[in-house]
């Protein structure tokens, strides 16, 4: 079996949190990125930067032409090399491409092992407290 094409990925400028709201069908305001309910309540992605108390994500998204909804392997050609890596990740899927969120302590980490799977990550927006 032939592996995706390497892909071309930028990291969001934003920072991320992710909550798990057990009760709720909908939040209770319009500051979220994504949404996702199922049984056991919603869960949220917002925007968290540049301050935030909690866990912090970063995102990495595909850039250019994104990829076709039929093209298979595109997302396990990314969490793959960091699932090897002992990296956690939490995606969301649009129509265009993944958003593959990495906790913020191991994003230098993720980009990294990305590059190494022949990934091109474009860092320009990567900005950590310790860079």
């Amino acid at each position: 079996m032939t592996s995706p094409a390497a892909q071309q990925l930028g990291i969001v400028p934003s920072v991320f949190a992710v909550q798990h709201l057990p009760q709720a069908t909908f939040p209770e305001d319009d500051d979220w990125i994504a949404l996702v309910r199922a049984p056991e309540g919603l869960t949220v992605i917002r925007e968290t930067w540049p301050t935030g108390s909690g866990d912090r994500w970063i995102g990495l998204y595909g850039g250019g032409t994104g990829h076709q909804l039929d093209v298979p392997g595109m997302l396990a050609a990314i969490v793959g090399p960091l699932a090897e890596a002992a990296i956690p990740v939490f995606v969301a899927s649009t129509f265009h491409a993944d958003l593959v969120l990495v906790p913020e302590p191991r994003i230098k980490q993720a980009v990294t092992v990305l590059e190494e799977a022949g990934h091109r990550v474009d860092t320009r927006h990567l900005h950590t407290p310790d860079s």
